[in-house]
């Protein structure tokens, strides 16, 4: 029987803190929550493995050491509203539902949401809001929001998206590369109502659905 507590006190040690995690609120929350509950039975002993792990439909739970860099980019603080876009079932919103006042997890896989849902009551987390939607249009009826984490990877990030940051808002996402190209996590933030992007590390994740570029027009 795999020991989680063992495996997570050592993903910490082995992943996250040599990858300049350091965020001692971040890295408490992440020694506190199950990261193994937040995936199906049959995958929980490879909750702690360095890479993305499959939640089914072509859905995946981001590499920890990613997911942490993410967050902790985001210098969440403790009275900021959170919105969580492709929550899946939930993990990178349990974990800010830790560091923040409010979390809105938007997930477009119903099952997914349900599931999400259900493993943040288990555990306590009433801070979590779940809307089922399409991720593209985040949530606008809840915004603006202090801090978004877009938990997959996109091919760009949509106005409509950046305008529910609130000012002084801050965005973190993985953008994803052509093909064979590496792709970056970038950070972007909201000053005097414009929004500017830049990038923070190379990386990939797996593509969200609902994420098309607008089409280019060539002459």
């Amino acid at each position: 029987m795999t020991d989680f507590a063992l495996a997570r006190r050592n993903m910490i040690d082995g992943q996250l803190r040599p990858n300049r995690v350091t965020n001692t609120a971040l890295l408490a929350a992440i020694g506190d929550l199950p990261r193994e509950r937040f995936l199906p039975e049959n995958l929980r002993s490879v909750a702690y493995a360095d890479e993305d792990v499959p939640l089914g439909g072509g859905r995946y739970l981001m590499e920890p050491m990613v997911l942490a860099r993410l967050i902790q980019t985001l210098q969440p603080q403790a009275d900021d509203r959170a919105l969580v876009i492709g929550a899946g079932r939930g993990y990178g919103a349990a974990l800010l539902a830790r560091l923040v006042k409010a979390v809105t997890a938007v997930e477009s896989d119903p099952a997914l949401a349900a599931a999400g849902g259900q493993i943040a009551r288990e555990l306590g987390l009433g801070a979590i809001e779940w809307l089922v939607g399409r991720l593209e249009h985040g949530a606008p009826g809840a915004a603006p929001f202090d801090v978004i984490l877009v938990e997959g990877g996109v091919r760009e990030i949509p106005q409509t998206i950046l305008d529910q940051l609130a000012e002084g808002g801050r965005l973190a996402a993985t953008l994803a590369g052509a093909a064979g190209v590496m792709g970056v996590a970038q950070l972007f933030v909201k000053k005097g109502g414009v929004t500017s992007g830049r990038p923070l590390f190379e990386t990939s994740a797996a593509l969200l659905p609902g994420f098309v570029p607008a089409p280019s027009f060539t002459f």
